[in-house]
């Protein structure tokens, strides 16, 4: 099944069943590759309180491999940065990959020493085709290899990998399922990006690449919208999605992540000064326009993974429901009759929650009166369910409708919500997160909406309260006027009578930041 990054913080073992580690370097999928045979974790620990060193020795030696400096991932703190130099030699008919590591000096260990990275490898001809490969050759040393792929295991500060036989030169598909987990900078152009998205045979490099493509693209855009120029989807970003929309061969979940666009979040924290407003005025841009040139094919995707049996719980079943849910909210997002009608039926005929919500996601994108019927009749129905209703709360807390605000302060009226209720609350604040950053951060009845909130909560759970305040920890991010803003909600409840110790931790390490 194919699972991002960070998806899940557990994974059971291929080969025999078996939960791994929760430590973040174990929600690698292939890492459990290395936990087989008679060397087991649980054949060796069962029933026993087991340390890394125990988990290290049964990799070592379930596999006779050296994993040397492998417990450097448990001795140092920080994320690896791995660059990758990539050369084809057309004479020798060779392809070499450079790897160098390094990790960013941390508190406490301003030098760091190189750690073990698997790298799993696959190379794509100019068809994009799996290579089979032959041989790989390290420190001088030949490797023989017959399959499609293969694990590099880089261990130093910089190695370099050279592969035999290659009549072409070919398109690297590097960290094949998330094989390490490190930040990665390569030598592959926008056209290799466009390449892999296109044809990978691995599906969380496919999905990689066009992430890459997307965060590239929405920064470009965003440049453009400050700049006063006019707004203009890559055509070749377009025909990269369709061709993952029309592939029948690939896992309808990935089909649904794939098509997702990076998070208004992500692109900010890309930029040296957070421009919320052009940051959503892009992404809401590059959404519509991938509705509007891909509408056939979300049409289609919709038409034939609905259906009216019985709720069943199963993989097939989530990701059609996940694949024709996107199709819908893009379709919804083009704000035409046609599409609002047709996420209207999709609410009306949803014979589960997952679908019947989903709708209503879609529903909610556009203000009028569609929209305040759905949201009221939804709540009518499940008005006794107060997780759902926790989850009616969340969906108009980090609405992006224009007078957002305004909205979600009536919430806090609802009969329904309760301020003592820490899911609830929590939910309500979410409209001044920052997965809301254009509300949160165009308007200053957002900032004071939020701040009066904290210092309400505070007197009633100060955890809940200290989470809240913790919205305004990146202040100093955004311009001038916002921070103003910020920092005058955060001055305020610092200034409030029998401010808990957990608040005035926060907002005063926020304010000093």
């Amino acid at each position: 099944m194919f699972k991002p990054s960070g998806l899940s913080a557990v994974f059971l073992c291929g080969s025999c069943s078996e939960i791994l580690c929760r430590d973040a370097y174990f929600r690698s999928p292939s890492i459990c590759a290395y936990i087989t045979g008679n060397g087991s974790l649980f054949k060796r620990h069962d029933e026993q309180a087991v340390t890394c060193e125990d988990f290290f020795a049964a990799m070592r030696d379930a596999n006779n491999a050296d994993f040397a400096n492998f417990l450097q991932w448990y001795s140092q703190a920080g994320t690896p940065v791995v660059k990758v130099a990539s050369s084809y030699d057309a004479e020798a008919r060779t392809f070499s990959l450079k790897f160098s590591q390094e990790t960013p000096p941390t508190p406490c260990q301003p030098t760091k020493e190189p750690t073990f990275i698997p790298v799993v490898v696959g190379l794509l001809d100019s068809s994009g085709k799996d290579i089979t490969l032959s041989s790989v050759y390290h420190d001088g040393t030949p490797q023989a290899i017959s399959s499609s792929s293969t694990i590099l295991r880089v261990t130093k500060k910089e190695e370099e990998f050279v592969f035999s036989d290659i009549s072409e030169r070919p398109v690297p598909s590097l960290f094949r399922g998330f094989s390490a987990p490190v930040r990665v900078e390569t030598d592959l152009s926008s056209d290799d990006l466009f390449f892999l998205l296109a044809h990978d045979s691995d599906e969380f490099n496919r999905w990689e690449a066009g992430q890459v493509l997307a965060r590239k693209l929405m920064l470009n855009l965003v440049s453009d919208f400050q700049q006063n120029k006019p707004l203009v989807l890559n055509p070749k970003f377009v025909q990269g999605l369709g061709s993952v929309l029309s592939d029948s061969s690939l896992d309808k979940e990935f089909i649904a992540k794939a098509i997702i666009m990076p998070g208004e979040g992500e692109i900010m924290d890309m930029m040296a000064v957070a421009d919320p407003d052009a940051v959503h005025a892009v992404r809401e841009f590059v959404r519509k326009q991938l509705a509007s040139e891909l509408k056939a094919e979300f049409i289609k995707i919709v038409e034939n993974n609905r259906s009216t049996e019985a709720y069943v719980f199963d993989h097939p079943n989530m990701a059609r429901r996940a694949l024709k849910n996107v199709a819908l909210a893009y379709l919804a997002s083009l704000e035409d009759p046609e599409f609002v009608e047709l996420a209207l039926s999709e609410y009306k005929t949803a014979t589960n929650l997952t679908d019947q919500f989903a709708a209503l996601v879609s529903l909610s994108q556009n203000p009028g009166k569609t929209r305040d019927d759905v949201l009221a009749d939804f709540y009518d129905k499940w008005q006794d369910d107060y997780l759902v209703v926790n989850k009616w709360f969340l969906l108009q807390a980090t609405s992006d409708i224009p007078g957002n605000v305004e909205n979600v302060k009536k919430l806090v009226d609802h009969p329904a919500f309760d301020l003592r209720n820490p899911n609830k609350a929590s939910e309500i604040s979410e409209l001044n997160s920052f997965r809301n950053h254009l509300l949160f951060l165009s308007y200053g009845s957002g900032y004071k909406f939020l701040g009066d909130i904290v210092v309400q909560l505070d007197k009633l759970n100060p955890q809940v309260a200290s989470r809240m305040v913790s919205a305004f920890s990146r202040w100093k991010r955004y311009d001038e006027s916002r921070q103003a803003l910020a920092k005058a909600q955060l001055e305020m409840i610092m200034s409030a009578n029998g401010l808990s110790e957990n608040v005035f931790e926060i907002a005063s390490k926020s304010l000093a930041g």
